[in-house]
């Protein structure tokens, strides 16, 4: 897609340079480079763009109350028991199973993907913060 737009707008930049150089002769080199530049400026100036942005910096505020979220969309979790301590199994009265289903859902929610030793640690609430906020990728 990058190269694509990339490729659209070389072409663009490099025809109006013609036609600007076919439309003006000029007698001298200098004032002809003067005129293409301006073009290509002037090319570059109207040609649309799109900006990309990175996500804000994840704070452990932010982690800890999607994590809540994942926690109280998940049928089996008592949501009265949800607290910034909790352990998933012990607070909680997961299975391994549903752990599982847990950490799943908390890769979906910041979109990174948890190596299964990484996710065999996961066990509470203060963990999974703890690997979010140093996990690279994760939005």
């Amino acid at each position: 897609m990058y190269r694509a737009a990339a490729l659209r707008l070389a072409t663009r930049l490099s025809t109006q340079a013609r036609l600007v150089a076919v439309r003006q002769p000029v007698t001298r080199l200098g004032a002809l480079s003067v005129q293409r530049s301006s073009a290509l400026s002037a090319a570059v100036n109207t040609a649309p763009l799109r900006f990309y942005a990175s996500a804000p910096a994840l704070t452990t505020e932010s982690i800890q109350k999607r994590i809540f979220e994942v926690l109280n969309d998940f049928a089996k979790v008592p949501k009265d028991k949800i607290t910034p301590t909790a352990d998933f199994s012990k607070d909680l009265g997961l299975d391994s199973l549903d752990v599982v289903e847990v950490v799943m859902a908390i890769e979906e929610e910041f979109n990174i993907e948890i190596p299964d030793k990484d996710a065999d640690e996961i066990r509470t609430v203060p963990q999974a913060i703890e690997y979010i906020s140093h996990a690279e990728g994760a939005a």
